[in-house]
């Protein structure tokens, strides 16, 4: 198949989470002509991660089906997964991008009927989960995956399970011999979606998050709720599978510290709220949530959901920074330690499990990018005239939920097609 002819009026999408999808839809509908790379197997981004959205509380299968019907539909959008920019050179108008395709091998054959998965016997930890369970060599990324095709893992290339996934396969799509390739792309302005990635919370060392199997994130709760993920939708610990109805949630874990992220990762409140309803959801009067806290950021119409969550009776608020965070080693229990700010009394609370509202970081390095771009002390990009036609969408350039992530990729979608526009002017 040929490689996608782009010219100086054609916009660049690089990352295809929900405000990369965003971006490229809003330009692509608008009549202009769009490449959409993806550094995955597939599109979705963190909001495919998430059980539910807040304050709504409904689940994100919803607006990922949307996008995804209005991205196949679209012919002005081309896609590239397992791709990535390495390099970005030009001006406003006429850019170059090199964008290196690692192989899938599998081919568009696929109709992802899973005899490659079921031949392979090899598995490995489940990035989609956080490593939270396993995956096999031969796998399809996540339900909603889009493209919906498989996907060879590297290392069983020359392996007994490659030639069993390729045996398998009735319809000519397990490609062994694919390889990397290297093409460029001639645009005319880039919209930059690369979002976020959770600060690594093995750097809390006070928390125990790598010493104490009670001790998750965020994100990894998120995945545990799914009836997709590793526990199959039972609230449990993994220490031992006992259901979890006791939960302590720290807040601002690896955010607001010099010592990790200076900034506020605005979302970790929320999230917290969210996920104590979830004990409701599974446990009625029994699920009991305390929420360790600095101080609720809570903005705008999320305030009204703040206010429903505290009137909750089985969800307590403690103001303080937890010190630190023991186990005990008979039950598996973890153990909260710190001082009440409120109260000023010092106190050792046993919970089943304890979840930290991680902090978000851009997931590109700023020394990391392809090109020179103006960022803030906290990596996320400015908006500034030295970046040109490159315009940062969703958590590129702040730290944002899901509502603004989207409103800043249609933005930067609006932004992208007034310099293609004005190149269309001076052409014409």
């Amino acid at each position: 198949m040929s490689e996608p002819v782009a010219t100086n009026q054609t916009i660049l999408v690089v990352g295809g989470g929900i405000s990369g999808m965003t971006a490229a839809l809003e330009a692509a509908e608008c009549g202009k002509q769009v490449i959409l790379v993806e550094k995955s197997p597939s599109v979705g981004g963190r909001v495919s991660q998430l059980y539910k959205y807040f304050p709504k509380m409904c689940f994100p299968t919803c607006g990922l089906e949307i996008n995804l019907r209005r991205l196949k539909a679209n012919r002005n959008i081309r896609l590239l997964t397992m791709a990535e920019v390495t390099r970005l050179e030009g001006e406003p108008g006429n850019y170059t991008a090199t964008v290196r395709i690692r192989p899938r091998y599998v081919n568009e054959n696929c109709t992802a009927c899973g005899a490659c998965a079921e031949a392979v016997e090899a598995e490995f930890d489940d990035e989609f989960h956080f490593g939270l369970k396993k995956r096999k060599g031969a796998y399809l990324p996540f339900t909603m995956a889009y493209p919906q095709r498989y996907v060879l893992d590297p290392r069983i290339l020359g392996t007994e399970d490659a030639e069993r996934a390729k045996a398998a396969c009735k319809y000519g799509a397990i490609d062994l011999d694919m390889q990397e390739r290297t093409v460029e792309l001639k645009v005319g302005a880039v919209v930059w979606a690369t979002g976020w990635r959770p600060y690594d919370a093995a750097r809390i060392q006070p928390y125990g998050y790598d010493r104490f199997k009670n001790v998750i994130t965020s994100v990894e709760l998120e995945r545990i709720m799914d009836p997709n993920g590793p526990t199959g939708g039972r609230l449990v610990r993994p220490s031992d599978g006992k259901e979890a109805k006791n939960i302590a949630f720290i807040q601002c874990a690896g955010s607001r510290d010099r010592n990790h992220l200076k900034h506020c990762s605005r979302i970790c409140c929320m999230a917290s709220l969210k996920q104590a309803t979830y004990l409701r959801e599974k446990f009625g009067d029994e699920g009991k949530a305390t929420i360790y806290y600095i101080d609720i950021r809570a903005i705008d119409r999320i305030e009204d959901f703040y206010a429903r969550v505290k009137a909750d009776p089985n969800v307590s608020f403690i103001k303080s920074k937890v010190a630190s965070i023991t186990e005990d080693h008979a039950t598996g229990d973890v153990i909260l330690h710190g001082v009440d700010t409120e109260g000023y009394h010092r106190y050792s609370n046993r919970h089943d499990l304890c979840v930290l509202a991680i902090g978000m970081e851009p997931s590109v390095p700023a020394d990391q990018f392809p090109t020179e771009l103006v960022v803030d002390e906290n990596g996320f990009i400015q908006r500034d005239p030295a970046n040109g036609a490159i315009f940062a969408a969703g958590c590129s350039e702040d730290a944002l939920d899901v509502n603004r992530a989207v409103q800043s990729g249609t933005a930067a979608a609006l932004k992208a097609i007034q310099v293609v526009n004005r190149v269309a002017g001076t052409e014409g």
